[in-house]
């Protein structure tokens, strides 16, 4: 929905070029782009740079639509708001290049009355506050898998031991039939077992051991898994930033989180026409602060798994993470809990963004810093 909003103080920025309307520009946290009658762009912000990957002089003179889709929202507000010389927004927009992939953002668009025909372009990325409450969301639904992992471990496991033994002393005085209905108990005891076996490895262990890893080789080895098996009827596509440093991390768990990010896409992805694509990026300075911890985290590296399926559904989104929530006939519900789970214990955040025909899981991680590199 667009509505009107309230000018902003980009006046003076917009028609002059003295240092001054630099410095304010650049003091900006929201990256600003001024673009001009012809849809070229006239300057922009260091939070601009940031964004789309690149520097002022390079954008200089370019088109928008060279840096945004021509059929996005952001350019009709653009538009919209130079034809009638007013002030617009719109709210958690899709905004998606091939430079920075897909983030979900706010948008202004300002007409600068001083420079007929140019408008103030505003984006701002969805709040940091925002994604912590979501992923302290994801954190409380691990911690209670944790809690159901150790119970189950304790009050379910020795019960279905017995049950299962008194099935077995049973069929040895049954006849054939009924024997059928003992070792129908005996199965799913040992079904149950199973599931009870899976739920721990949401228990407590021993802290995490980390070293530098290269965060490609682990995509790299989830898609070679992907493509030979449960995969192999998508087309994958990588769309990797290869200077990004390694991960503070652990490596098979690593590949445990995006294996089950890339499973679940390739199930959501058509069996004609399915496509996964895979990328990496570096967000210089985005630090959050996360409770029980003193200073503010870096979490500079981004992972994202793409498909092109048909959309989470809106009734499961809000507990998404939350364990045995599923819309898969067959799922067990533990695959993304799990995910939440080991990103949490890298202290990394996971978030998602879905439509119909376009699901993206992002993975937030901390980079190897220099007394790390030679631990």
């Amino acid at each position: 929905m667009t509505m009107a909003k309230k000018a902003i103080a980009l006046k003076p920025p917009s028609v002059n070029n003295g240092p001054d309307g630099d410095a304010v520009l650049n003091a900006l946290a929201n990256a600003v782009l001024l673009i001009g009658p012809d849809d070229r762009i006239c300057r922009v912000n260091q939070a601009a740079e940031q964004l789309f990957r690149g520097s002022s002089s390079h954008f200089s003179g370019q088109l928008l639509s060279t840096i945004i889709s021509q059929d996005s929202p952001i350019v009709g507000l653009v538009d919209q708001a130079r034809r009638f010389q007013s002030n617009v927004a719109e709210y958690d927009v899709n905004l998606e290049t091939n430079r920075i992939g897909s983030h979900a953002v706010d948008v202004q668009a300002s007409a600068v009355p001083e420079a007929p025909g140019t408008v103030a372009l505003v984006i701002q990325l969805r709040s940091i506050a925002e994604k912590m409450n979501s992923q302290l969301n994801h954190m409380g639904a691990a911690r209670s898998v944790t809690a159901m992992a150790a119970m189950l471990a304790h009050e379910v496991k020795n019960p279905l031991s017995g049950i299962k033994g008194a099935a077995q002393l049973l069929e040895q005085s049954l006849g054939e039939e009924d024997r059928k209905l003992s070792r129908l108990i005996c199965a799913e005891a040992d079904r149950i077992a199973g599931i009870v076996d899976r739920m721990e490895v949401f228990s407590d262990r021993p802290p995490l051991t980390r070293e530098p890893v290269n965060i490609h080789m682990v995509l790299d080895r989830v898609q070679q898994l992907a493509k030979a098996g449960f995969g192999s009827h998508a087309r994958f596509v990588n769309n990797f930033d290869p200077s990004l440093p390694s991960v503070w991390g652990n490596h098979d768990q690593l590949i445990q989180v995006f294996l089950n990010l890339v499973k679940n896409a390739a199930e959501a992805a058509p069996q004609v026409g399915g496509e996964i694509t895979l990328g990496s990026a570096y967000n210089q300075g985005i630090r959050f602060a996360i409770p029980g911890v003193d200073e503010r985290v870096h979490l500079p590296l981004t992972v994202w798994v793409r498909d092109n399926g048909p959309g989470i559904q809106d009734d499961i989104r809000r507990h998404l993470f939350d364990a045995f929530v599923t819309s898969k006939p067959r799922g067990t519900g533990l695959g993304l809990a799990l995910v939440a789970k080991i990103v949490g214990d890298h202290g990394g955040v996971i978030e998602f963004d879905s439509i119909p025909g376009r699901t993206v899981f992002r993975v937030m991680l901390p980079m190897v810093k220099g007394r790390e590199q030679t631990a």
